[in-house]
């Protein structure tokens, strides 16, 4: 708004292009959406083809090896160890604030009681 007040001929060249300014700022604006899209793909494309040829795979299953190799494994819960079933938000919320609090006292119990 301060720059409308204080030019207010320049302010409104920028918004619809003259001959003065080169080009509108919704088609600069455009036009740098555009390159940064491009860089992203390309900048992602990238990297990814950088990691699938430093694990040498030759295909995805192998790829998929190498990588299962490479990361830690994530248990599953199955089946489930805790609830997973709940009346409402206020419920799981309600759950959520006391998940673990057992566990923790139990530890803690055990640290005290030991010599």
């Amino acid at each position: 708004m301060s720059a409308k007040k204080s030019d207010p001929k320049y302010f409104d060249k920028g918004l619809h292009g003259s001959i003065s300014l080169h080009e509108a700022g919704t088609s600069l604006a455009l036009r740098a959406l555009g390159w940064g899209t491009l860089y992203a793909i390309l900048g992602t494309g990238t990297l990814c083809y950088g990691i699938w040829k430093l694990s040498g795979a030759n295909n995805m299953e192998e790829f998929r090896e190498a990588v299962g190799k490479a990361l830690p494994r994530v248990p599953r819960n199955d089946p489930p160890t805790s609830r997973t079933e709940f009346e409402g938000l206020t419920d799981l919320m309600q759950y959520l604030t006391t998940w673990g609090k057992e566990e923790k006292n139990v530890s803690l119990s055990n640290k005290q009681s030991s010599p």
